[in-house]
């Protein structure tokens, strides 16, 4: 019987392992194609700008009872000619029309004429405008926001690791998250408002966060890697992703379940507003964050080093005593620690246990009660005669 328990141990110990860093040419070639597919979108569909970030204004009806979005349209059109209307429906008995920037006398018009289109009384109908200037103030400090947080992520990553290069692996997954974001965005029509916003600036801390656990493992497994006679750097790295795999998993699906609750409730119950938009982009992000840390970030850290002059050399000795049968193929690790010459000791720890390794045998001189100690019996004194 499968148990989800010893699968996560046999991961975490070696015995059970993927090839998430020796596939590495499928993943790339998924993420490259979803990206492109979403640079595409972005492009030709375009994203869908809520009123926030057009300006424009906006006429919410409540208690209608039929919830047709032609009749919205069509109202509007009477009014004002040629008006592009975006109507939406509000939950069970809600209207939202959104048109272009109208002047007052304009907007009464067309609140009059909505009200009498849908039955509803004219006090039913609520009207807002909304600035074009204060959309772009909003775009402008959601873009420095962005950069600025980029800046700073990067800089601490490579400050708590000690390289630049896992910085760089875990902002190129970043961008990967926000592009197919995006575009699922602008596949889907769904509006972009001040909510969608903050959806994607919380999955920039939840793709970081994945990541940056699941580099810590590596960085765990990789510290003395030169030293190793057992694993390669990528295949240390390699385990590190199957050690924190079920972890992700775990904490993904976690996430996810009651964002997916909300983005259901947000769409299909009440209707648009600000849930569905937020949780969209939190339901998307999630996954693509799950996917890159997992399969896109660690690859791409070990095609970064794995050029490096110490990491070359240790591969190509380790590769080469493999081939002459003088050093295991790469087995599971141990419970506690690493068997590992010189591993999970302290320099000084490593070097005593070198030195007795190395030092040549001490001739035996062992007589007939040393003898029988090694053979496992319990060796005795001669006793004396008892005077």
């Amino acid at each position: 019987m499968f148990s989800f328990a010893a699968f996560g141990n046999d991961l975490h110990s070696g015995k059970r392992s993927f090839a998430f860093v020796g596939k590495r040419r499928i993943w790339y070639a998924i993420a490259v194609a979803m990206t492109l597919l979403s640079i595409l979108s972005l492009a030709l569909i375009r994203l869908n700008p809520g009123i926030e970030f057009r300006g424009g204004s906006e006429f919410q009806l409540s208690q209608v009872s039929d919830t047709s979005t032609i009749i919205g349209s069509d109202a509007v059109g009477e009014v004002v000619s040629g008006a592009e209307a975006r109507v939406t429906v509000i939950g069970d008995d809600g209207i939202r029309v959104q048109t272009e920037t109208l002047d007052p006398e304009e907007t009464g018009e067309v609140r009059a004429a909505l009200a009498k289109a849908y039955g509803v009384n004219e006090s039913d109908v609520t009207s807002n405008f909304v600035g074009a200037s204060w959309g772009r103030d909003v775009t402008t400090k959601a873009v420095q926001g962005l950069l600025v947080f980029v800046l700073l992520v990067g800089l601490i990553i490579a400050a708590y690791f000690r390289t630049w290069k896992m910085s760089v692996a875990a902002l190129i997954a970043l961008f990967h998250d926000l592009i197919i974001t995006a575009g699922l965005y602008a596949l889907t029509g769904f509006e972009v408002t001040p909510a969608s916003v903050i959806g994607f600036l919380t999955i920039l801390g939840y793709s970081l966060y994945d990541t940056v656990v699941v580099f810590d493992k590596v960085r765990e497994n990789t510290e003395r890697i030169t030293s190793s006679t057992r694993r390669t750097y990528e295949e240390a790295a390699n385990l590190a992703v199957n050690q924190t795999l079920v972890r992700s998993v775990n904490t993904s699906v976690v996430a996810l379940l009651p964002v997916a609750s909300i983005l259901f409730i947000g769409a299909f119950v009440l209707g648009a507003g600000t849930l569905k938009d937020i949780s969209l982009a939190l339901f998307i992000g999630i996954a693509a964050g799950t996917y890159s840390s997992i399969f896109i970030a660690t690859p791409l850290l070990v095609d970064m080093r794995r050029r490096e002059p110490e990491i070359v050399a240790h591969t190509r000795k380790l590769l080469k005593r493999r081939a002459e049968g003088g050093a295991p193929a790469a087995d599971p690790a141990p419970e506690y620690g690493s068997a590992d010459e010189g591993e999970g000791l302290s320099p000084v720890g490593a070097g005593a246990a070198t030195a007795v390794r190395n030092a040549p045998a001490a001739p035996s001189r062992r007589g007939p009660a040393t003898r029988r100690a090694d053979s496992g019996q319990r060796a005795q004194p001669k006793r004396g005669k008892r005077r």
